[in-house]
């Protein structure tokens, strides 16, 4: 993961990423991860992301991590809340009622500070990551969530015809990765109306339920 790729990307505003309303994907598939009112759910390289405010509304509490410490200023001033910022160790957390925010890097977040988790919403973690991380990445999430359920977005597209991020990630490796941890279900598979850049390209939402011990 290239730190200043991504914090070039916030500092010139160039965050084509961010969507000016909850994912659709997230508000029509939640439910298939049957959580409690008041559950903890993790987003992986959050950005300033509309879902936190969504899952916020609807009684949930919010954990994530990102890399940019300006979008997550940017994120609380637009939800306008004071949070506390705490210094640990190479990360900082800002936090108010029912959100915790890390900022730096998603490798450094250990099960102690994220803390319990109930799901997991990927909507832009994996995809945004090169398939030299992406096996470390979903073991690192796997280990400090506790394996808990996860809801995760992907995209497919020719990589001969565009490069990501957010990349390409075939349905044979989302199932090389996660297969031995979890059953992994397809939830829904739409074609992007007009693709990425021209180019066609497919968006899948997984079902990653808990393997039995």
């Amino acid at each position: 993961m290239d730190h200043d790729f991504w914090h070039d990307r916030w500092q010139r505003g160039r965050i084509g990423f961010h969507e000016s309303k909850p994912n659709p994907l997230l508000v029509k598939h939640f439910p298939a991860l049957s959580l409690a009112e008041s559950s903890r759910v993790f987003l992986p390289l959050c950005g300033k992301t509309l879902d936190i405010g969504w899952l916020l509304s609807r009684g949930h509490r919010v954990v994530g991590v990102e890399l940019s410490e300006l979008a997550i200023m940017q994120l609380f001033e637009e939800l306008d809340v004071k949070p506390a910022v705490a210094a640990l160790g190479n990360l900082k957390r800002y936090s108010a009622d029912n959100i915790d925010i890390f900022v730096g890097d998603i490798f450094d977040l250990t099960p102690a500070l994220l803390g319990p988790v109930d799901a997991v919403f990927d909507r832009a973690a994996l995809v945004a990551l090169p398939s030299d991380m992406r096996s470390g990445y979903a073991s690192h999430v796997a280990g400090i969530t506790s394996t808990a359920p996860q809801l995760l977005v992907t995209f497919e597209y020719d990589p001969e015809l565009l490069k990501g991020p957010p990349f390409s990630v075939p349905a044979d490796e989302i199932k090389q990765h996660y297969s031995r941890r979890y059953a992994v279900s397809t939830l829904s598979i739409t074609d992007i109306s007009g693709g990425f850049k021209g180019v066609d390209a497919k968006e899948h939402v997984w079902l990653l339920t808990p393997r039995e011990c």
